[in-house]
């Protein structure tokens, strides 16, 4: 009752003292526009006066110092007499005066400008004789007496206004002197009574609390409260010691069970150490896996790291061929050994159900064909990556439950090891490769041949150079179009690819051109099975469309690396390029060593 009267009274107050602050900024501007009023004719009348004492100063002296300010001053007249029309527009008949103001203005100002034409143009007879004449006092005169009316208007109207601000300042001033003295009775009388209404509750609750902290668990709130707020605390209190009294019956049974969980967190604690451990190992392990470049760095990271998550339990790791038709080994650990032809996907019975498979005892379940009859215990686990399986771990013993979690984890990681390493591989092989022929393009030739001669250097072995291209391979473009010219690089390519020793790097130069780089083999030794490869070209017979394309003949020229040659190859492509245009000029389909090359062989 009283909180609703209280914000009824402050309500009131605020909403009379914003109206009374509102009245008395209107009243505030309305004085402070007749001030604007007042200066401006008052100004008005002022530049008049300058403009008239200046005009006729100078038709009395004839200096012309008295007629410097004359224009300026009409303007100003002119300007503030307009000014003083507009500031008046929101009083009629103070408005219709300013017209007239002005209108006396123009016609006083006309006849300054007239008269001070005349003086320009030396005529300063004719402006006395218009001076002589009384009009402009007269204007002049008229003007003074509007503006007077004017001005004695507005300033009754700014006496008006000033008592109106008067009147607001008072009103307000009473507001505050028997609003806030009733403001405070009431906060106080509020005050007084929320202190008696609270004081018996609280007692009641305090006196209940000691009982309890003295151990009175059954010390209850039973006093009238008179406050459904403190009926609902009390509530609240007697429900506390309610459930605390069947707490501290079920204590003992509680520190039972609280027992138990303590040993059951400790063993799951003991878990949780053990799969960090395995994280642990396990981040190392796929941190190198990606890093690995080749299958081998791979093959040796899975026979270090496996071992070490899943100890004492040999195994092997398989995953597709490029064909996809068989499971090839990729590492083998715990001295398992495994068959290096691999089998086939259909041969493993956890790839065909894209689940685990497994083996416990003889007789538990169905052997895969890959392990042998004789296996009574072992453990396949596809790899899944994407949705698609892309190998297999193979395990020879019993996977046991704590060690699921390990192989869980194992195979996604090793998963995800692949498939970035397969990436990793077909994005360097598609850096590498000519797309058409397969070969190494000429970037990994350049790359390779810096290597080569490096480590030349630094054994004393030989390293030669072949540089070779299909003789008048234009006619296969002109006659049969650049689709049979591509098959004939590509089977020049394949027959190159088959003629040349593995540890040879066969390249496309550009176009027809092609470059094998042969490491330990001299010029001269070389010659012999560049001969083989041109002998075999040049029976080839290349099909294409259904139709033959005819015979095909590559020149070759060879060269031999020397240390008086650059560094970077140059000087040794020059070499065997030379060597390969003497073919060409000698008659195509033929083997030339270079110039250095005959001497030694000679």
């Amino acid at each position: 009752m009283l909180c609703g009267i209280l914000c009824v009274v402050m309500v009131l107050l605020a909403g009379l003292l914003l109206d009374g602050s509102a009245q008395m900024r209107g009243s505030l501007g309305w004085v402070t526009h007749s001030s604007q009023v007042l200066k401006t004719a008052n100004r008005t009348l002022g530049h008049l006066q300058e403009a008239e004492s200046g005009q006729r100063g100078y038709v009395l002296t004839r200096n012309p110092e008295f007629a410097e300010t004359v224009a300026a001053e009409i303007a100003a007249a002119k300007h503030d007499a307009a000014a003083l029309v507009k500031l008046t527009a929101d009083n009629p008949p103070q408005n219709e005066r300013a017209q007239q103001v002005r209108a006396l203005v123009t016609e006083r100002a006309a006849s300054l400008e007239k008269s001070a034409a005349m003086t320009r143009a030396g005529d300063f007879a004719g402006a006395q004789a218009s001076t002589a004449t009384g009009r402009g006092r007269y204007l002049m005169l008229m003007v003074e007496a509007r503006v007077g009316d004017l001005l004695a208007e507005e300033r009754s109207l700014s006496v008006e206004r000033m008592g109106a601000v008067e009147r607001r300042l008072n009103y307000i001033r009473w507001l505050v002197l028997l609003g806030t003295p009733l403001t405070v009775a009431i906060i106080v009388i509020m005050g007084v009574a929320l202190i008696r209404g609270i004081r018996r509750p609280v007692e009641a609750m305090m006196t209940v609390m000691g009982k309890l902290g003295a151990g009175d668990r059954s010390a209850r709130i039973d006093v009238e409260m008179r406050s459904s707020e403190f009926e609902r605390l009390a509530g609240g209190y007697n429900e506390m010691a309610r459930e605390l009294e069947a707490a501290v019956a079920d204590q003992v049974d509680s520190e039972g069970r609280l027992k138990i969980a303590n040993q059951e967190l400790s063993a799951n604690a003991q878990v949780l150490r053990e799969r960090g451990e395995v994280i642990e190992l396990l981040g190392g392990m796929a941190h190198r896996m990606q890093a690995a470049r080749t299958d081998e760095e791979l093959a040796s990271i899975i026979r270090v790291f496996v071992p070490r998550v899943l100890p004492d339990i040999p195994g092997a790791l398989y995953a597709h061929n490029n064909s996809r038709n068989l499971l090839v080994p990729i590492a083998a650990w715990g001295g398992l050994e495994v068959e290096q032809a691999g089998f086939a996907p259909d041969q493993c019975w956890a790839l065909r159900r894209g689940q685990s498979h497994y083996v416990t005892e003889q007789g538990s379940d169905i052997v895969c064909a890959h392990v042998g009859a004789e296996a009574d215990h072992y453990h396949c686990e596809p790899l899944l990556a994407g949705g698609e399986v892309i190998g297999v771990l193979y395990l020879r013993g019993v996977v046991g439950a704590e060690n699921r979690f390990r192989l869980t984890v194992l195979t996604e990681n090793i998963a995800s090891a692949l498939v970035n390493h397969r990436l990793q591989r077909g994005l360097r092989e598609q850096t590498i490769r000519d797309p058409l022929t397969s070969l190494f393009n000429r970037r990994y030739m350049e790359e390779t041949l810096a290597l080569e001669i490096a480590r030349a250097t630094r054994t004393g072995s030989p390293l030669s150079l072949v540089m070779c291209d299909v003789d008048h391979f234009k006619r296969f473009n002109d006659e049969f179009g650049h689709e049979a010219g591509d098959a004939v690089l590509q089977a020049v390519a394949t027959e190159m690819r088959s003629r040349f020793r593995d540890g040879d790097v066969v390249c496309r130069f550009g176009g027809e051109e092609f470059t094998i780089i042969a490491p330990g083999t001299s010029a001269v030794v070389l010659a012999d099975r560049v001969e083989i490869v041109r002998q075999a070209i040049s029976e080839l017979m290349v099909n294409q469309g259904g139709r033959t394309l005819g015979s095909t003949t590559m020149s070759f020229g060879v060269a031999t690396w020397e240390e008086s040659m650059e560094r970077d190859g140059s000087t040794l492509i020059k070499a065997a390029d030379a060597a390969l245009y003497r073919a060409k000029r000698e008659g195509r389909n033929r083997v030339v060593l270079d110039a250095r090359a005959e001497a030694l062989s000679a």
